[in-house]
């Protein structure tokens, strides 16, 4: 039987089915030629067997006609097993043509099987699966003993199937990308940022800073800035140059403006180098005065808190929030989309190096696998219980909604072939037992 081809993992299917009432046995133009070439073959070898059953049967009593009661003793023989061969060709040719449509037309009862009972055998194949295959034990069974973990791990660990895995999690990723619509995103980002909106920010704020003085996390910051401030008054001779003769006196020689810029660039290099150098300068702990005051303050300070507030309304609610984060994904998806697209994208490789090494530790740890065995028995067992009806009925669904005479001739062209070699066998069994039951009434009345 031609195996079925699922969108997305056996290959990409683009449009809606055919047809809507066409079941699912593999639509393949190719292999239904093959099968149906096939099957005109088988039926004209069953047939030609009747026929040869038949000219023999027509050959021996031509015979008897012609001799009479001089016709040799072979001709009964033979005669009797042409006869009974036709019987059984036609008998069952009559049997294997009544599963699949009225033979020669004529609305026989019980023909037509297939086009008939199509319901009824979904629903008998539905229920045979549920009671043979679907029980919580036997589904649990089955899924201890397929042992998925170590399967799975092992192959996707295998460096010759890095390409597949590469590619097969760039599809689900861009899939899950391509079902998240932006509305949807740009809605969820504007409910997220209403929600973190919603409660103060002051205390929770105040609080996390008292916490990074108390164990000295901010002093880093401390340096960084008084690196920063040292770095800039090394580089502020222009600036203040250019500040005093603007603003100095107009009637200072230039010479007198130069010599103060001078002095005030020393003084400003200076006391910054003395700052960044020194931790115990009195600038350095009044900059931590002033956090610890302003910790405090939002805190338990109500003009401060309220002013923070304020702060962070008019900062979440502006449009350029919201529409930047809305851009963001807009502009984070298309970079993703555009790299899952290049299989040497630095995203595709680090992917697949990530889900590889993962597989690597699954594989080589047997008491994980023993564990995430139980997890698939267990979400096996909840499935078996809980939705083996729901299960069954995409089957008994399925077959309700097939077309009666496609069906039959589906079928039919899947196990026709085999089903001729039952014309061809009745022929022979017939001719054989008539050969059989002639003889013995000889031997009985000779």
């Amino acid at each position: 039987m031609a195996s079925t081809v699922i969108p997305g993992v056996a290959g990409q299917h683009e449009g809606p089915p055919a047809k809507a009432s066409s079941p699912g046995f593999g639509e393949n133009g190719a292999g239904d030629a093959g099968r149906r070439k096939d099957l005109r073959k088988m039926k004209a070898v069953a047939t030609g067997f009747l026929v040869f059953a038949a000219i023999v049967y027509l050959f021996t009593r031509y015979l008897e006609h012609r001799d009479g009661t001089d016709v040799a003793a072979w001709v009964g023989y033979v005669r009797a097993a042409s006869e009974a061969g036709m019987v059984g060709a036609l008998a069952d040719w009559f049997a294997v043509t009544a599963l699949f449509r009225h033979p020669l037309g004529i609305p026989i009862p019980h023909t037509a099987l297939i086009r008939k009972k199509k319901d009824d055998i979904g629903d008998q194949l539905g229920g045979f699966i549920e009671e043979n295959f679907m029980t919580p034990d036997v589904v649990v069974y089955r899924a201890e003993q397929l042992d998925l973990p170590r399967r799975l791990s092992t192959w996707v660990a295998d460096p010759r199937n890095a390409p597949r895995v590469s590619g097969e999690a760039a599809r689900a990723i861009k899939l899950a990308a391509e079902m998240l619509r932006d509305e949807d995103v740009e809605q969820l980002i504007q409910a997220a940022l209403k929600w973190a909106a919603e409660p103060q920010w002051a205390p929770p704020t105040g609080r996390i800073l008292e916490q990074l003085i108390a164990e000295d996390r901010l002093e880093p910051v401390f340096q960084m800035l008084c690196d920063r401030a040292h770095e800039w008054a090394l580089g502020s001779q222009e600036l203040i140059d250019r500040v005093v003769d603007r603003d100095g006196p107009q009637w200072t020689p230039k010479f007198v403006n130069n010599l103060v810029g001078d002095r005030i660039h020393r003084e400003l290099v200076d006391f910054t180098y003395k700052v960044r150098v020194d931790p115990d300068h009195e600038m350095r702990r009044a900059m931590h005065e002033f956090v610890e005051k302003f910790a405090n303050d939002l805190q338990h300070d109500p003009d401060m808190i309220e002013k923070f507030e304020t702060i962070k309304l008019e900062l979440v609610g502006r449009d350029e929030v919201t529409g930047a984060a809305s851009t963001a994904w807009k502009t984070g998806k298309a970079v993703i989309e555009q790299m899952l697209s290049d299989p040497n994208s630095t995203l595709r490789n680090t992917l697949s190096d990530s889900i590889i090494q993962l597989a690597e530790r699954i594989r080589d740890d047997r008491p994980l696998q023993e564990k995430m065995n139980g997890w698939v028995a267990r979400v096996a067992h909840h499935v078996a219980a809980n939705y083996s009806q729901e299960i069954i009925s995409v089957i008994t669904e399925t077959v309700r909604g097939w077309d009666a005479d496609d069906t039959s001739r589906k079928i039919e062209l899947q196990v026709g072939r085999d089903l001729q070699f039952i014309r061809i066998n009745g022929t022979v069994v017939g001719a054989l037992a008539g050969l059989v039951i002639y003889s013995t009434s000889v031997l009985i009345f000779s």
